[in-house]
């Protein structure tokens, strides 16, 4: 089984340095480890890791900010660690799409069910990201048909179902999809050639 790969950013070596030991301890592998938000964020454009574990007070981009970046951009899953817990600072990781945050000192237990719980966040998020993708496709594509068909019922004189057939028939005739022939069928209204 492939080992969960991780990026530490973290302005203090030492903390790093007991963060990566925790981390082998349980079986993660480490493999990046930086001091700023800037260059965590580099470094997992880079890496792609699994995940990202950082500090939220850094020099340069505070960790916040460097996971709002790893959210947006949809790089990796960030667990904050950081000894304030203030409610600004929960609230504001939290609109930066941060899925774990564990207030220092944590214990190497605290550790594993932090991550596994942002990485099944993570995973379920981008399933669901998936989903709306396709279905903003889907949705597309039947827009497309529906303006098609309306334009072959007009100018062929077919029905409904015998428009839509027609443009199946086409899409299989041609291996293309059917939003393409319906595009087709669209760009060939609009400048005036018709289409049989």
């Amino acid at each position: 089984m492939d080992r969960t790969r991780v990026i530490i950013a973290d302005d203090e070596a030492l903390i790093r340095m007991d963060l990566r030991e925790m981390l082998t301890n349980l079986e993660y592998l480490v493999v990046g480890e930086v001091a700023d938000g800037r260059s965590a964020v580099n470094q997992a454009r880079e890496l792609r890791p699994d995940i990202v574990i950082m500090d939220i007070k850094m020099p340069d981009m505070d960790g916040i900010e460097a996971a709002k970046i790893l959210t947006e951009e949809r790089i990796a899953p960030v667990v904050l660690i950081s000894a304030y817990s203030q409610r600004d600072l929960v609230e504001r990781a939290r609109e930066a799409g941060v899925v774990a945050y564990l207030v220092k000192p944590y214990r190497e237990e605290d550790l594993a069910p932090a991550v596994e719980v942002a990485l099944a966040r993570f995973r379920e998020f981008q399933d669901l990201q998936k989903q709306v993708t396709d279905l903003q496709q889907a949705l597309e594509t039947r827009k497309l048909v529906d303006r098609a068909k309306g334009i072959l019922m007009d100018k062929q004189g077919l029905s409904e179902a015998d428009a839509f057939r027609k443009i199946q028939h086409m899409s299989m005739d041609n291996r293309k999809p059917m939003k393409d022939v319906a595009e087709a069928i669209i760009l060939a209204h609009q400048v005036g050639q018709g289409y049989t």
